[in-house]
């Protein structure tokens, strides 16, 4: 079965037509997601739902130019952020994306809403989650008068190619708006009235992969978010594997068959009656790129423009002597989604370990540190020992020094996943999830 896969994410939109039985990828595409808006505010991180609708069709067109054969498409995309729809299933908003902070400037008394929130109500959200930015909209006016209902980005694009007026959102993106039950599938219905949201606007919710209708004769499938697609692409042995994904932010998840309640893990729905126990980084391969271009700017100072700093940071760790004492970084740089007040510090700081070698040392330890500290909460709740990592994203595949460091905080040895668009492989994968397999078969 030859299906497409199709990932919207936040910097680039990319597409993989796949070999379904063989879980390979045959031809890979990606283009550019330029679509960010400019606004008054520095918090907003609004996209344009108009200019992401012609780059998916015309990568589709393109696809199907080039490809025969093609009998399904799947989608998956950024998760968290939502686009409002008229009653025509139109949009009527910019996307608010993942990135928009508006659930954690000043709200009420000095706080943010993402803290009156936890204090009103015990419910620990995040801003640039669907459901806080809803209800930062709603007490603001803000909301669009025509808005009947709102979706994520992938599943609106699913709309646009089946002409579907309603969305049916998958589990997996209905969790990252937030304010939703993961254990019975459904949003939480009670604790949004208190917060003064109706639910007239909350989108049809399946736990299943659907057909959305069809696409110039192609059914298309119910979104996926893009933490489920990329674990689905990229690990082949899910019970006994552990998922390192470095891109912008960064995760580490594991498939489990239990719920677990941690702070700072999120137990996200997955395929059939499975979970995925994820530990998400905001920084993640960004803390790598901020230290570059720290050094860029100083070289740039220097009248030294043009250089590849990347490089002569490898050079700089393929060069590293030091045997003593090491920086101490913590690359918390953005904060945490429970605590985005949090930032990051070097410590450790003497007179010989303050060298631009110990410094890039210390930054990729960090970026693991945080990321193993996530996986140390989610082993308290199971009793299944993984043996395997498997390292996905441009920020780790890149990297070989992230590589190794990985593999000496897990001990183990990490295997970097073969295919460079993991998530939309994943989306192309679910297509076939119902159709060809044994739910067993993914575990």
């Amino acid at each position: 079965m030859k299906t497409v896969g199709i990932d919207i994410g936040t910097t680039s939109i990319s597409a993989v037509v796949a070999d379904t039985r063989r879980c390979k990828a045959e031809k890979s595409y990606t283009i550019e997601n330029n679509s960010f808006l400019k606004t008054d505010h520095p918090w907003e991180k609004l996209q344009n739902p108009e200019e992401i609708r012609k780059k998916v069709l015309g990568l589709l067109q393109r696809i199907s130019e080039e490809c025969e054969g093609i009998q399904a498409i799947g989608l998956t995309g950024q998760m968290h952020g939502i686009v409002y729809l008229n009653e025509k299933g139109e949009h009527v908003s910019p996307l608010y994306t993942w990135q928009d902070q508006r659930g954690s400037i000043p709200f009420r008394d000095g706080k943010s809403l993402c803290e009156v929130l936890k204090e009103t109500q015990g419910v620990e959200v995040s801003t640039g989650y669907g459901l806080v930015t809803h209800i930062y909209q709603t007490i603001m006016g803000q909301v669009p008068e025509q808005a009947v209902s709102m979706c994520t980005i992938m599943d609106y694009i699913g709309m646009i190619l089946t002409k579907r007026r309603t969305p049916l959102v998958h589990s997996s993106n209905a969790a990252g708006f937030g304010f939703f039950d993961v254990e019975r599938g459904c949003f939480q219905d009670a604790l949004l009235e208190q917060a003064g949201v109706s639910d007239w606007i909350l989108p049809e919710v399946t736990g299943e992969i659907i057909s959305l209708g069809t696409y110039q004769g192609i059914p298309v499938y119910t979104a996926i978010g893009d933490n489920q697609a990329s674990f689905l692409g990229a690990v082949e042995d899910a019970e006994n594997s552990i998922l390192v994904n470095i891109g912008t932010g960064a995760q580490v998840s594991v498939c489990s068959d239990s719920f677990l309640q941690e702070e700072e893990i999120e137990t996200r729905p997955y395929l059939g009656n499975h979970y995925l126990l994820v530990g998400s980084s905001l920084c993640g391969g960004r803390a790598y790129a901020l230290l570059e271009s720290f050094f860029r700017q100083y070289g740039e100072a220097m009248g030294i423009k043009n250089m590849d700093h990347y490089a002569v940071m490898e050079q700089l760790l393929e060069n590293n002597s030091h045997t003593g004492e090491k920086l101490r970084v913590d690359t918390r740089f953005a904060g945490t989604r429970a605590y985005p007040e949090r930032r990051g510090s070097i410590q450790n700081i003497g007179v010989d370990n303050f060298t631009p070698q110990v410094l890039i040392e210390g930054v990729l330890e960090g970026m693991a540190d945080e990321l193993f500290a996530f996986y140390q909460k989610m082993e308290k709740g199971e009793t299944q020992v993984r043996t395997k990592i498997i390292g996905s994203g441009n920020g780790i595949r890149r990297n070989r020094y992230l590589q190794k460091i990985m593999s000496e905080k897990f001990l183990m040895e990490l295997q970097v996943c073969q295919h460079t668009e993991e998530a939309a492989l994943g989306a192309a994968l679910s297509c076939s999830y119902e159709k060809e397999r044994n739910r067993d078969d993914l575990f």
